[in-house]
């Protein structure tokens, strides 16, 4: 930042760039037990970033939260990459080596999985990891129902796994997040059996009334006479009168891994976006696009949707094929009122434009290189499917009800830290004479709407329902839920 000194400035927007950070469960983060809680028994933290392929010469970046509850970033050093290679080599000694092959369509029936999860609860044992982590599974591509079998079976790309410095479970080849069992869980309590209405899955850190009309007034004593000198005061006061800044979860448990991923991909889209992380493709942020000028009481929210054009089904509604990058990144402007209320202004912020457009571009690469916006992606995914599930009454047809999946005390998921509020936290960026801001955001997910008849594609030529007449169910074992 270039110094100024004895020149006069004016303040635009809210004179400082502010950003709720979601809190995760410190427990997880610690060390504690991982997986399906009180079924998995896989012990890593909730969050953290990298990939073998791209982030293990260095480490990994996470983020913590310390003994305070604060939340922070953390890196995780792996010099030369040996950790990763030593945590890749203990897991292809421990995986059974057909479940660890690579696999480009590999299947998973949940009636099966459900009642091999059932047997080991029986018998004592928690589920597997290999349960746990759905064989594989680091994408899905199908889902298909089997009227002969009543199997409804999901299918994707698979490999084998291993954490990385952060402790985050990756694929050993590809890099990418596996699916969790306790994300699919979640997602078919979302859409269990019975259910009438469709839930909406969201994610809020919002700031209080009572803090944007304290900073109001701030701005208001502040005046118009500033300089880079008085950055640090400003930047101090709008943190202290923003003050804490509440957390919104719904549609589905906000103690759970997919609420956390939710929460955590909205934080480190909002770092990227002021320019307080890097991101590991090139990106213009809002930082590089802001020019000068507007209002000191605006207000820009970023926030993710699905693109709900992200599915395919086929003409006798027995498949559906998820297509397409998923994830947009929209913008909203809003302005904040002198007693702290929200109004949207419908008017579009160029450089808000610029930058979500740009992020929704680049969310392929983006997740390629930061593991937990794939794990967003995974966790839409699974909501469609269950979505799809439900609508097509497949619980009805195949008889399944989801029973152990849907009691909470047979197989636990609410087992993190349910955040609620965090503590706003502000960097400056002055750009010309003027300081600049944005705040607010979230992720909203309408499952449903991916299955209104606009938004699905045509299944020309009947590709999935090709696909899915492939995969034979006549020679797989009754107790074999998952197979090549």
């Amino acid at each position: 930042m270039r110094c100024h000194d004895r020149h006069v400035f004016n303040l635009s927007l809210a004179a400082a760039l502010c950003l709720s950070l979601c809190t995760a469960a410190a427990a997880q983060v610690a060390g504690g037990v991982g997986g399906v809680g009180g079924v998995g028994g896989v012990s890593r933290p909730t969050t953290g970033v990298s990939n073998f392929n791209s982030g293990g010469a260095s480490g990994a970046n996470g983020v913590i939260v310390d003994a305070e509850g604060v939340l922070r970033l953390q890196h995780f050093p792996d010099p030369g990459g040996m950790l990763a290679r030593k945590r890749i080599a203990e897991a292809k000694a421990h995986l059974n080596p057909q479940v660890a092959k690579t696999s480009k369509l590999r299947k998973v029936s949940l009636n099966r999985l459900e009642a091999a999860v059932r047997a080991r609860l029986d018998a004592g044992s928690p589920a597997s990891e290999e349960m746990q982590f759905l064989a594989g599974l680091t994408q899905l591509r199908y889902v298909f129902y089997y009227p002969q079998t009543k199997d409804i079976v999901l299918a994707g790309p698979a490999e084998g796994w291993a954490s990385d410095p952060s402790g985050r479970i990756c694929g050993i080849d590809s890099g990418r997040p596996a699916l969790q069992l306790q994300d699919l869980i979640v997602a078919l309590r979302a859409f269990a059996p019975g259910e009438r209405e469709a839930p909406v899955i969201l994610c809020s850190i919002d700031p209080t009334p009572e803090g944007l009309a304290r900073m109001q007034q701030f701005l208001r004593s502040v005046g118009s006479q500033i300089s880079p000198a008085d950055t640090e005061m400003i930047v101090d006061g709008l943190r202290t009168n923003l003050g804490m800044q509440n957390i919104r979860v719904g549609g589905v448990a906000p103690n759970t891994h997919f609420a956390q991923v939710l929460l955590e991909c909205d934080y480190r889209m909002k770092l990227i976006g002021i320019g307080l992380e890097k991101p590991p493709v090139r990106m213009v942020s809002y930082v590089d696009a802001a020019k000068p000028g507007g209002s000191r009481n605006a207000l820009t929210r970023w926030y993710f949707i699905p693109d709900y054009n992200c599915v395919r089904v086929a003409g006798d509604k027995l498949g559906l094929e998820l297509v397409g990058d998923v994830v947009k990144l929209v913008t909203e402007d809003q302005l904040v009122n002198r007693d702290g209320s929200r109004a949207v202004t419908g008017k579009a912020n160029r450089a808000s434009d610029v930058f979500t457009k740009a992020f929704t571009q680049k969310y392929s690469e983006l997740a390629a290189r930061v593991p937990v916006f794939a794990e967003m992606r995974n966790c839409i995914d699974l909501a469609i499917a269950a979505a799809f599930i439900h609508q097509q009454d497949f619980y009805g047809q195949s008889s399944w009800q989801a029973e152990t999946f849907n009691n909470e005390q047979a197989v636990k998921v609410e087992t993190y830290q349910a955040p609620l509020r965090v503590q706003t936290v502000c960097t400056a960026v002055w750009k010309g004479n003027q300081l600049m801001t944005p705040v607010g955001g979230g992720v909203t997910i309408h499952p449903d709407r991916a299955l209104q008849s606009k938004n699905v594609l045509p299944d020309e030529d009947d590709k999935v329902a090709g696909v899915r007449e492939e995969v034979s169910m006549e020679n797989i074992p009754a107790d074999r839920w998952w197979w090549d």
